[in-house]
């Protein structure tokens, strides 16, 4: 990945900038090249211009073209040939537009080192010139003016790099978060199912290499027929997935997301690998936000893919609670409990429940097991 610091540099290179860039170099010569003439009162012969004049509105309009593509060079250019053409060239123009423009470039690609530098030559160059000419021509005012112009577009530059580096970050940033995202809907579709998978055929090979008659040709057979249908259900759910992530097709999906209603189905399956789950529900079940919805049916099916990898329990009590306001699911078995393992994905489940503004509370049973709580908020979510 590119370096933070270098993004918005990047983004100022190449293509259509170079374009406008042209453009912007042309208008600004035109312009000087007005002001002069307006100046000089010869709009037609220029006939109070030098030929040094010309030559340096030229090449400090001109460098304008490549103030993306090399910026402090560019203010170097332009700044070197206003400090020339001043105190040589009468009468005076607007040659100084070209290093104010090269100054806020410098600054908005993030060179606010160079900017600050050529920003302060620019101000004592300017301030000896006045000390050493009688005229005086810019006066106290006049250059108070000019330095006030010199800071305001240094500061400005630094502002734009600092808010387009802002926005960086947070598609950054974002970018992140949606990957994680994908991963825990990956992790949760292809986990438990899998585990069960696993299960499954483990106890399906023992039975075989047990006592390969009957009995345990009938106990394959259940085990395979388990085996079928949680696959299939594992794939559903990754085409749901991956369809989603794809958003290749302009029709809805017919399969429904899957969430507490769909709990009982979990349970099911659950309970094909030797499980005793029971499902219990508390008040009265009301229509959920989408997120909620799937974040608590997501955490249900994450604990019970723990109990069938770690726990060795035999039994597993579900419960989902309905209160005014949030939605509670308990999931709590009689295994050996102790420490979770890294890969339990006790920390997804509580980034799913904190993304709601909801808490996820996991750890030992005093008379053992494993408890897993989960409360997420759905008046809020909604809104």
């Amino acid at each position: 990945m590119a370096d933070v610091a270098q993004q918005p540099r990047d983004r100022w290179r190449g293509g259509i900038g170079d374009a406008r860039d042209a453009v912007l170099a042309a208008v600004v010569g035109v312009f000087v090249v007005l002001t002069t003439a307006l100046e000089s009162l010869a709009p037609i012969a220029f006939r109070g211009v030098p030929a040094l004049g010309w030559l340096l509105m030229v090449v400090g309009s001109a460098a304008l073209a490549w103030r993306r593509r090399f910026p402090v060079t560019v203010g170097v250019v332009t700044l070197v040939a206003s400090m020339i053409y001043y105190p040589a060239v009468n009468p005076d123009g607007a040659l100084l537009v070209t290093p104010l423009i090269a100054l806020y470039t410098v600054a908005a690609t993030g060179r606010l080192a160079a900017a600050v530098v050529l920003g302060a030559v620019a101000a004592v160059g300017t301030g000896l010139g006045e000390l050493g000419t009688e005229a005086d021509p810019l006066g106290d005012a006049g250059l108070f003016l000019l330095i006030s112009w010199l800071v305001a577009v240094v500061a400005v530059g630094g502002v734009a790099y600092t808010r387009e580096r802002g926005r960086d970050e947070a598609l950054r940033n974002r970018a992140t978060e949606e990957r994680l995202r994908i991963a825990r809907e990956l992790h949760d579709v292809l986990g438990h199912n899998i585990s069960l998978i696993n299960v499954q055929a483990g106890a399906a090979l023992h039975g075989l290499a047990r006592d390969p008659g009957p009995s345990s040709s009938e106990l394959a057979t259940e085990a395979l027929t388990a085996i079928k249908d949680t696959s299939r259900e594992a794939l559903r759910e990754l085409r749901a997935t991956l369809g989603v992530l794809r958003q290749v097709d302009d029709t809805a999906p017919t399969a429904p997301a899957p969430g507490l209603r769909t709990l009982e189905a979990l349970v099911e399956r659950t309970r094909a690998v030797g499980l005793d789950v029971d499902l219990h529900t508390a008040g009265d079940p009301v229509p959920l936000p989408p997120a909620v919805d799937v974040a608590a049916y997501r955490i249900v099916q994450e604990a019970l893919t723990n109990v069938t990898r770690h726990a060795r329990a035999g039994a597993v009590v579900v419960r989902v609670g309905y209160g005014r306001d949030d939605v509670t699911v308990d999931v709590q078995d009689d295994g050996r409990g102790g420490p979770v393992g890294a890969g339990s994905g006790i920390e997804g489940m509580r980034a799913r429940a904190g993304a709601l503004g909801g808490t996820l509370s996991a750890g030992e049973r005093l008379e053992g097991g494993f408890r897993v709580t989960a409360c997420i908020p759905y008046r809020e979510a909604g809104r």
